[in-house]
């Protein structure tokens, strides 16, 4: 029997790819969306954060809400109203589906939630990160932290709370891998040691199917590959997979900084996550190494 599934962020690279998914599996969906809009895979309410404003009936039959909503944070340099609204476009939406859960007259009983990897923060050098390793200063991670203690607060309501820590998602319809592969050439960021902890953009979404239709599952699990690669590894394997040229000589860490401020600090630093815990809710990775991955989105 399908569940009624209420999604945030249904038009972002995540929601996009699932949304398929789970109608494949039998369940209906309904998306909450900044502007009204039709669609004939599913129906769709308006919310506004800043209004603290969510459409009447939204919630009507909903069991299971996946809360994907969140401003890009590479999709542009990080003045202080982007870092605004990076943060609040995460912990603000979370609060209002609290805020909304909390009067009642809902059967809702899972409450999926998007987290990041980027709660651990980007020092984290070649230590193993697990889920219950330090938060990290900068940042995301702030950000990250703020988010999940906001999403945190339905479970006062007797909901069950699954936060999937994601990692880099790779895609053939945008996010880190587009970005890395427009340049003509690829080469190593920074120092290249870095490490980058990676999922598929599939495997994603059977995560998040995995946590909505499991009802063991509970707190917070990292979203990545078992795999990790440093940049360079991974910039060497992307261009081969991609027919790329590759240029073993790094582009320097103070260019990254010049280039791209604050930010630069997502693709100079990064940790090396484990995904031991999801594996031990018996979630099988169809793509658990980068170069299985790679040619499948190279395909």
């Amino acid at each position: 029997m399908g569940q009624k599934i209420l999604i945030t962020g249904g038009t972002g690279l995540v929601g996009s790819a699932l949304i398929p998914m789970l109608k494949k599996q039998g369940h209906k969906i309904v998306v909450l969306s900044r502007k009204k809009s039709r669609n004939a895979d599913y129906e769709v309410f308006e919310w506004n954060y800043k209004k603290e404003y969510i459409e009447e009936g939204a919630l009507e039959g909903v069991d299971t809400i996946i809360h994907l909503a969140g401003a890009g944070v590479a999709d542009e340099k990080w003045t202080v109203d982007r870092k605004d609204e990076i943060y609040n476009s995460r912990t603000k939406t979370s609060i209002l589906l609290f805020k909304t859960l909390e009067k009642g007259n809902h059967q809702v009983k899972s409450f999926i939630a998007a987290s990041a990897i980027g709660i651990y923060g980007n020092e984290k050098g070649n230590s193993i990160v697990s889920e219950t390793s330090e938060v990290g200063t900068d940042f995301l991670a702030h950000v990250t932290d703020a988010w999940e203690t906001a999403t945190n607060k339905v479970k006062s309501l007797n909901i069950r709370l699954v936060q999937l820590r994601v990692g880099i998602v790779l895609s053939k319809k945008g996010g880190a891998l587009v970005e890395l592969l427009k340049p003509p050439v690829a080469a190593p960021l920074g120092k290249g040691e870095q490490y980058m902890s990676w999922i598929h953009i599939g495997d994603l979404s059977r995560m998040f199917i995995a946590a909505t239709e499991n009802p063991e599952m509970e707190g917070a699990y990292n979203a990545v590959a078992p795999s990790p690669e440093t940049n360079k590894n991974f910039t060497r394997k992307a261009a081969k997979a991609f027919k790329k040229t590759f240029l073993p000589i790094p582009v320097p860490s103070l260019v990254m900084k010049l280039m791209l401020g604050e930010m630069s600090t997502i693709v100079l630093g990064g940790s090396r996550v484990s995904s031991a815990k999801i594996q031990r809710e018996g979630f099988e990775f169809r793509f658990p190494k980068l170069d299985k991955a790679l040619d499948d989105l190279g395909a």
